[in-house]
């Protein structure tokens, strides 16, 4: 299973230069490139050095890292949730994302015509998160029917879901995302939600992307980060347009480049580093003597389940896990010497895996 985003956002802000950039882009010093899919969708591998030293200390010829799927999704327009510019077919494929880049526009080119006439970061955020919430009020209104009639006939069930979807719509109506109630859910509440089959948009996590142009666009900046402060989630500034210019340049001199204008790296890794926060993920390692590897998985998963992320097998029959943390195992510079340190452990089902073990699945599928 891949994790990933979808670049949403007006026309004209910038989303094709950005996924363009991805699509060029080779993140860290690996060799392992964006792959497009197809027209629309990206896989970018995800920047960890970790994997590397790993790979330096166990000594196996390949090192795979985990990757983060990027959609580029057509530039949504009012009346969007009505069908307006295809509108219905883009809200389609934003369902299929774990959750939203926002790109806003901060710059102001001449050129490009922006299609509410001005730069305007606030009203563009609003704009689409209206769009969104039209969107899902339209959804919930197709269940009441349904569930009305199990409440006739003294369903509990559909007692306590219309309940739920009664809160919702009112917190839609307010012009606040879904997700707003999701954190204040408790986990009946949560289940509900998710046995309706109500794939609601404004709860997907929201990442704001702010294009800016080469001043920097400060004032439109620190608009957009207040937005994100008060939805307790992050925003990344990127120029766009640099960032597909030196995904074009060779590497040595895109390094030069970069010296040259005052940053460490592209920003682009920091931007696939703050999706893969911002969807609670956490990374594994397993190795061999054919190859290290970095797997995905949400915080909080147990060994078992993550053993299926390797192969369905391991996690049938699953015994137990060998785990020593990257830390440690940098720290004794050999997996031997951490053994020998008492740093390997070995755990059972319960255990819950933490972002840099190294892991090693003992299983038998009889």
């Amino acid at each position: 299973m891949g994790f990933s985003l979808g670049i949403v956002g007006l026309p004209n802000v910038g989303k094709s230069t950005l996924f363009n950039a991805l699509a060029q882009a080779k993140v860290e010093v690996s060799n392992y490139p964006f792959t497009t899919i197809n027209p629309n969708i990206g896989v970018v591998t995800v920047p960890d050095q970790r994997l590397f030293q790993i790979q330096k200390i166990i000594g196996p010829p390949k090192a795979l890292p985990t990757i983060i799927e990027f959609f580029d999704i057509a530039g949504l327009v009012k009346g969007a949730h009505e069908g307006e510019g295809l509108g219905n077919q883009f809200l389609s494929h934003i369902r299929e994302v774990d959750a939203i880049a926002h790109v806003v526009r901060c710059f102001s080119a001449g050129e490009i015509i922006h299609v509410e006439g001005e730069v305007n970061p606030q009203r563009d955020i609003e704009l689409i998160e209206a769009e969104l919430i039209l969107a899902d009020l339209a959804s919930i209104d197709k269940k009441f029917e349904p569930l009305r009639a199990a409440l006739k006939a003294k369903d509990k069930e559909a007692e306590k879901v219309l309940h739920l979807l009664d809160k919702l719509e009112i917190l839609l109506q307010q012009g606040k995302p879904a997700r707003t109630l999701l954190a204040s859910m408790n986990s009946d509440d949560q289940r509900l939600l998710k046995e309706q089959d109500l794939p609601l948009l404004t709860l997907k996590p929201v990442l704001y992307v702010a294009n800016v142009d080469e001043t920097g666009n400060l004032k439109e900046i620190e608009t957009i980060k207040k937005i994100a402060e008060s939805e307790k989630t992050s925003m990344v500034a990127i120029c766009a347009k640099l960032e597909a210019e030196l995904a074009e340049l060779p590497e040595q001199e895109a390094q030069a480049y970069l010296k040259e204008i005052g940053l460490q790296e592209p920003a682009l890794p920091r931007l696939i580093r703050s999706g893969y926060e911002l969807l609670n993920l956490i990374t594994f390692f397993t190795a061999n003597e054919k190859e290290t590897r970095a797997w995905t998985i949400r915080r909080g998963t147990k060994i078992q389940a993550a053993a299926g992320k390797i192969h369905s097998d391991m996690e049938r029959g699953f015994i137990a896990a060998e785990v020593v943390h990257f830390r440690d195992l940098v720290e004794s510079s050999s997996y031997q010497k951490a053994r020998e340190r008492g740093r390997v452990h070995t755990e059972g089902k319960s255990y819950e895996v933490q972002d840099g073990d190294l892991v090693l699945i003992k299983f038998n599928i009889g």
